[in-house]
């Protein structure tokens, strides 16, 4: 009898106590069942669909001329003395320059911080090896949470601050490089 007594006492001791609360919901990682799985915490993924196209060109074209003459003619008794001098300058120059790239990727970003506007920086890299080839992509910029497609992906011409580089090494990057003697031939101006 004293046992059940005491257990009683024990629950309802538990169960007078103020029950304590505390709120599930937090507004920074809440997440609807519903709602779409775009990135927008840090530590989220993104796919970046890279589509970067660049084109340059410039010419320039100078001809200059330009020429002096002076002369002096003196007769004295018959004598005649000629003096004549004469500077000229001729300079013709022209250059030209054309560069194209193209660089078509995908690959997922990781969101490491947000701005007090709700954009998102991201950043990640993405390393390839074939054949003793290495082929790195690095991109990292700012992402407005409304350029995120429903597939959560963003366009790569659509990152602010955009940081997008692509480095090769290995054989085939070697073999793209002149060789020494070219390089010191151009170096000494031959």
């Amino acid at each position: 009898m004293k046992s059940i007594c005491t257990t009683l006492m024990l629950l309802l001791a538990v169960f007078s106590a103020p029950a304590r609360s505390d709120n599930l919901y937090n507004e920074n990682t809440y997440r609807s069942l519903a709602s779409d799985k775009r990135a927008r915490l840090p530590g989220d993924v993104l796919t970046v669909l890279i589509y970067e196209n660049s084109s340059a060109s410039t010419s320039a074209d100078t001809n200059l001329k330009k020429k002096n003459d002076i002369g002096a003619q003196v007769s004295v008794n018959q004598n005649n003395h000629q003096a004549h001098v004469g500077l000229s300058n001729d300079f013709d120059g022209g250059g030209s320059v054309q560069r194209t790239g193209k660089l078509l990727a995908q690959m997922t970003v990781t969101v490491t911080k947000i701005e007090e506007n709700g954009d998102l920086w991201v950043k990640g890299q993405q390393l390839l090896e074939i054949n003793s080839d290495q082929q790195k992509i690095a991109v990292e910029g700012r992402v407005r949470p409304l350029d995120i497609s429903d597939s959560n992906t963003i366009l790569s011409y659509r990152l602010a601050d955009a940081k997008i580089s692509y480095l090769g090494d290995g054989d085939l990057a070697s073999r793209q490089r002149p060789g020494i003697w070219s390089r010191l031939f151009v170096w000494a101006g031959f």
